[in-house]
């Protein structure tokens, strides 16, 4: 036997004074309980109760090993019933990740309706669009495009499929025209993204009447970070390809156009991922089903004003 269950046999024989009622309570043989505490004793070299077939008793070593371990022991099972509150209602910490350009869908719609309906689960929310290893940062989950989650996360779709767009501002298609051609793009003036933590810069891939081509241009001017390359594109300062969901409000006022639309391709939307080993925490449970609800209502296809 461990050390914790000839703990708790010598427990209940404390506080029932009979090796019979110890055994009934711990639905164990009374002969079980007489070894155990015996060697419990021989282990430690002290004899715990004195015993006749009338009685048992705590001898002083006894009483004083008891009034150590009752407290200690209490702790424990108060411990162990605390993860009872895991079960009946959702909380803890989480820790989720999201690209920098889709980050504010989490703060507009997942966490709040989260924090309302879960008020015992925080959030630490990370922006990153590099790729993540959830595990290895301590991540419970992430939100990314589709095509960038590794296989072996589960991932539950939040969005319809996103587009994208080629876009510069009027002040540069004015000063050096528009490209005819995806191709056309490796004469013009080009801002693109840098992974931070590879240093690559993605080429941009279109389609045509001859498939599916990768553009890689080069760039006058890179950043990894979605929202500056959007200022600098408003600067005039060269094309960029960039999510509709974050400059819809720069395409309505004009402020940026659209070059090359037919020829860029939609993404596979976004999906919320996490390992199939934690989704069964209530924690993480209970942001799956409310993302999975948003989806549902195609709260997250909504491009912000």
């Amino acid at each position: 036997m461990s050390s914790l269950e000839l703990i708790r046999l010598f427990l209940a024989v404390a506080e029932h004074r009979s090796f019979t009622l110890a055994a009934r309570r711990l639905n164990v043989s009374p002969t079980a309980v007489s070894k155990g505490v015996r060697a419990l004793e021989n282990r430690h070299g002290v004899t715990l109760f004195t015993r006749n077939t009338r009685s048992v008793s705590l001898t002083d070593a006894g009483t004083a090993l008891l009034a150590e371990l009752k407290p200690a022991v209490d702790q424990i099972d108060g411990a162990f019933a605390e993860l009872a509150r895991f079960q009946a209602r959702p909380s803890g910490h989480l820790r989720v990740t999201a690209p920098r350009a889709f980050g504010f869908l989490l703060a507009r719609h997942l966490v709040p309706r989260m924090r309302a309906k879960y008020p015992d689960i925080t959030f630490d929310l990370s922006l990153d669009d590099g790729l993540v290893d959830l595990v290895a940062a301590g991540y419970d989950a992430g939100v990314r495009l589709g095509q960038a989650i590794a296989q072996d996360m589960v991932a539950i779709r939040l969005s319809r499929p996103l587009p994208w767009s080629m876009v510069a501002s009027p002040a540069y298609f004015a000063r050096h025209g528009e490209p005819a051609t995806p191709r056309d793009l490796l004469e013009h003036a080009t801002i693109r993204y840098r992974f931070a933590t590879a240093g690559v810069l993605p080429p941009w891939r279109f389609t045509g009447s001859e498939g599916e081509i990768q553009i890689d241009t080069p760039a006058a001017l890179c950043a990894n970070d979605t929202r500056l390359i959007a200022e600098l594109a408003r600067q005039g300062l060269g094309i960029a390809c960039l999510p509709d969901i974050e400059i819809a409000g720069e395409l309505a006022s004009g402020r940026l156009v659209r070059t090359l639309a037919r020829h860029v391709p939609e993404t596979s939307g976004l999906y919320l991922y996490f390992p199939m080993r934690s989704q069964h925490q209530p924690k993480l449970r209970a942001l799956i089903d409310e993302a999975a609800r948003l989806a549902g209502e195609g709260v997250l296809d909504t491009v912000p004003p």
